[in-house]
């Protein structure tokens, strides 16, 4: 049986007494302090309970227990993200340490309560399990982007763009345009990623508002990821509360339309007041773009087929991941066929991205070109899935404690009224959000935790599945640290200051949500008569 190393100290200082040598007992004391700690953290690990309480995931975790982690998230956050920039004037943390700092803290509270590494480890490897396609696509994202610029589709559609778009309504056009593509194809991403790639390349060009337009993008592009048939989020809300799909889309079309039609009218306003510069004097500026898109690239209409092939795709409901790596495929076949560019040009684009030094080396081009061509590639993304990665870890060690479905059902506990319920059915559904930054688990979380309240209060599922998507789906943009964000960023190059306040979608709809389920507007409340 292995001793207690105090028993051993306590030896070291009675032989000081008999005179033994201070080397000797340095050495001693040295060797007894290191089986001490030794000791101390083979106690931690193996904890049966004697020191804290001890938590599996088979009983019911207290609920501060639950609560600690995303208060220990939430510091950092403020900490990080607002007071060091804007209060200390120091730089902000990086997302990545407040996620890693916040799971060590969580990770040393789950030894403290008796869980086993091996456990706590299962846990995050389970999510990852479920985020793995996520990463799939971001990778993915990266090629298509630098793939579709090689072969010349986004060139020739920026190049469309640029002689077809009136500079008044650029900011319409930036919203509409996203509107279209992903309500036929389902995806916000995928929306961002292809015709939002483009739009930001149009405005870049007529050196309109780059914060406005990737607002418009972005909220036209999650328009269609909450109103699409197609899309994952919309047919999970519906799942999760239980409701027919299209019982679903229409609910929600209570609180969608108004937002568009108010963010439709900002966007319009915009194109007034901040009207891109090319109406100073820049007609020459866009003309020399235009020349030198032209000269670079062979434009046709078969360099579209990329384009079809992931639009197709989408409308048949096809795999993301292989639609997407057939576009690549066609795109480099495309590049090396009818364009100027060899196989170890689209190798190297691929990889590294699109740089302009591939058409002819030392050729002088204007930055804007440089701008608008120079991405892409497999490592385009690296940001956003390094992050991603953090917040997985985050979620998988919470999950070991069920600590968000704990904390949900113990706050919603006072909830008496259906006004209230949906009310709070919003305010869970967009804490969860931003706290685990999955959209899945949050519509299961308060899906589950919501649907017997909704049923207590008589108050129809399709509202509980609309206010899944409101203040869930339509926050994503709306975070900084979600993933969403993230990938917005990166994909559009424009910083998250730039943008959010300009993603009039979300922020209408979220203030429209809110204002009905205080109302009772579209909520279809019951009345009082009818609640017993």
């Amino acid at each position: 049986m292995t001793r207690w190393p105090m028993n051993a100290i306590l030896e070291v200082r009675e032989s000081e007494s008999d005179g033994v040598d201070r080397v000797a007992q340095t050495r001693r004391l040295a060797f007894v302090s290191i089986e001490l700690i030794h000791g101390l953290v083979c106690r931690v690990l193996s904890m049966n309970g004697n020191l804290a309480p001890t938590t599996s995931s088979d009983s019911e975790t207290p609920f501060l227990l639950a609560l600690m982690p995303f208060l220990i998230l939430a510091f950092l956050i403020v900490y990080g993200l607002i007071l060091r920039p804007l209060v200390l004037q120091l730089p902000p943390l990086p997302l990545e340490l407040i996620f890693i700092l916040a799971t060590s803290g969580l990770v040393i509270q789950l030894l403290l309560t008796g869980h086993r590494w091996a456990g706590i480890q299962d846990s995050i490897v389970k999510k990852f399990q479920c985020a793995i396609p996520a990463f799939m696509i971001l990778f993915c994202i990266g090629l298509i982007i630098a793939s579709w610029i090689i072969s010349g589709t986004i060139p020739m559609l920026v190049y469309w763009g640029l002689q077809l778009i009136d500079p008044d309504y650029l900011y319409v056009i930036a919203f509409l345009a996203p509107v279209i593509f992903s309500t036929l194809t389902g995806t916000s991403w995928g929306s961002v990623g292809t015709i939002g790639v483009v739009i930001i390349g149009i405005a870049t060009a007529l050196d309109a508002n780059l914060g406005i337009t990737a607002g418009a993008v972005i909220g036209g592009a999650y328009f269609g990821d909450k109103l699409s048939p197609l899309s994952d989020t919309t047919n999970l809300a519906a799942l999760a509360a239980e409701v027919d799909l299209h019982t679903h889309i229409r609910s929600m079309l209570w609180t969608t339309l108004p937002s568009a039609i108010i963010a439709l009218a900002i966007y319009y306003a915009m194109g007034v007041f901040y009207p891109p510069k090319l109406q100073d004097g820049g007609l020459g500026e866009v003309q020399l773009l235009l020349d030198q898109l032209s000269s670079i690239f062979n434009f046709s209409w078969l360099i579209l087929a990329p384009a079809v092939v992931v639009l197709a795709g989408s409308l048949l409901r096809l795999p993301t991941v292989p639609v997407l790596i057939a576009s690549v495929i066609l795109a480099s076949l495309v590049a090396i066929t009818l364009q100027p560019f060899t196989l170890t040009d689209v190798i190297s684009t691929l990889h590294q991205g699109f740089e302009i030094a591939l058409v002819t080396p030392g050729t002088q081009y204007t930055p804007e070109i440089s701008n608008l061509l120079d991405r892409g590639g497999l490592y385009a993304l690296n940001e956003p899935i390094i992050i991603a990665f953090m917040v997985f870890i985050f979620i998988g060690a919470t999950d070991k404690i069920d600590a968000m479905p704990t904390v949900v059902n113990h706050l919603m506990r006072a909830v008496k009224s259906p006004r209230g319920t949906v009310l709070a059915s919003l305010l869970a559904t967009g804490i969860t959000n931003a706290m685990t930054s999955n959209q899945f688990a949050t519509s299961f979380i308060v899906g589950d935790a919501f649907k017997s309240k909704y049923d207590q209060q008589k108050v129809p599922r399709k509202v509980l599945s609309r206010s899944l998507e409101d203040t869930g789906t339509m926050l994503e943009s709306l975070v900084p640290w979600h993933t969403s964000a993230i990938y917005m960023v990166v994909t559009l190059g424009v910083p998250f200051s730039d943008y959010w306040h300009w993603q009039c979608l979300s922020l209408a709809n979220i203030f429209v949500a809110t204002i009905f389920a205080a109302t009772g507007v579209g909520c279809f409340y019951p009345r009082k008569t009818d609640i017993q």
